[in-house]
């Protein structure tokens, strides 16, 4: 059985499920689960690309956990690089956690953003 939540919950996650492909941008305060094909640009709180999953298009968001493919650049805070991620591009960040031996083909480039 499948749970679905209301209007009144406001931390329901983006789904893109497995087999699913979704040409156009996405853009939420929240979550957002890839495991199927999406090109387009993301804007999220927090983007899971899972393995299988693959993304053409740019990503602005404060997490990303990467066990999947990233054609694009990502502007991010938090950077989680799990074993089977694939990236070309950039990737921009503040902290960078690199698990296991990836596949990345990418530009790193170390944010310099100033205290508040």
């Amino acid at each position: 059985m499948l749970a679905f939540t209301n209007a009144k919950e406001k931390q329901s996650p983006t789904i893109i499920g497995a087999g699913c492909e979704l040409n156009g941008d996405i853009k939420t305060d929240h979550t957002i689960q890839i495991h199927g094909h999406i090109k387009g640009n993301l804007t999220a709180e927090t983007v899971v690309i899972g393995r299988g999953g693959r993304v053409i298009g740019d990503i602005n968001a404060t997490n990303l956990f990467l066990h999947g493919t990233l054609n694009g650049d990502a502007n991010v805070i938090t950077a989680n690089v799990f074993n089977a991620a694939r990236m070309s591009g950039t990737l921009s960040y503040k902290t960078l956690n690199i698990t296991g031996n990836t596949g990345l083909e990418c530009k790193l480039s170390k944010r310099k953003d100033r205290e508040k």
